[in-house]
């Protein structure tokens, strides 16, 4: 039997947890080491700072729907995969407005309390668009079906990523 914190882990689509392995990110938000040493984000050393977090938003609609990836570092660079469900991969920067606004919201302790894990979460609509935040909190995922509760900081930086990045909220 599997440990619980991963078994929400185990009910993500397994091409999701592969992008997240692929694109190189820390899975749960925290800065990666590098040769640069603790505390950085890249090789360029100083892009990630102490207590700032990384963030991955999934989505796909369906089982059967294009997966889209966004990682926004803790620098504010963010890099899309398949946001238009298209293949193209777009790049940019979180205006510093947004990226210190995202970084309040990912270092809300709050955040603890909305992870699948907390909330005893399971997806509950079938065809619905699934959107999963790896943080370094936990993964917190929400579905666009009636009924559906989400939850508040986690909601906000749903919001602030699909507002400010090509990903997007609702599906097409």
């Amino acid at each position: 039997m599997m440990a619980p914190s991963w078994s929400r882990l185990a009910s993500l689509p397994a091409a999701a947890l592969l992008a997240v392995a692929l694109s190189g990110c820390a899975p749960f938000g925290g800065e990666r080491e590098s040769a640069a040493g603790p505390g950085t984000a890249d090789g360029a050393g100083g892009a990630g700072s102490p207590g700032r977090h990384r963030v991955s938003l999934l989505q796909n609609e369906g089982t059967d729907g294009p997966l889209r990836t966004l990682t926004v570092e803790p620098d504010g660079r963010w890099e899309c995969v398949n946001c238009a469900g298209d293949g193209v991969t777009s790049t940019g920067v979180l205006s510093a407005e947004h990226q210190e606004r995202l970084q309040g919201l990912l270092a809300d302790p709050t955040l603890a309390s909305e992870t699948d894990e907390a909330r005893g979460y399971k997806v509950a609509c079938i065809g619905a668009l699934t959107s999963s935040l790896l943080t370094g909190s936990g993964l917190i995922t929400s579905q666009d079906c009636p009924g559906e509760v989400r939850t508040p900081v986690a909601e906000e930086i749903l919001l602030l990523l699909t507002q400010n990045t090509p990903a997007q909220l609702t599906s097409s």
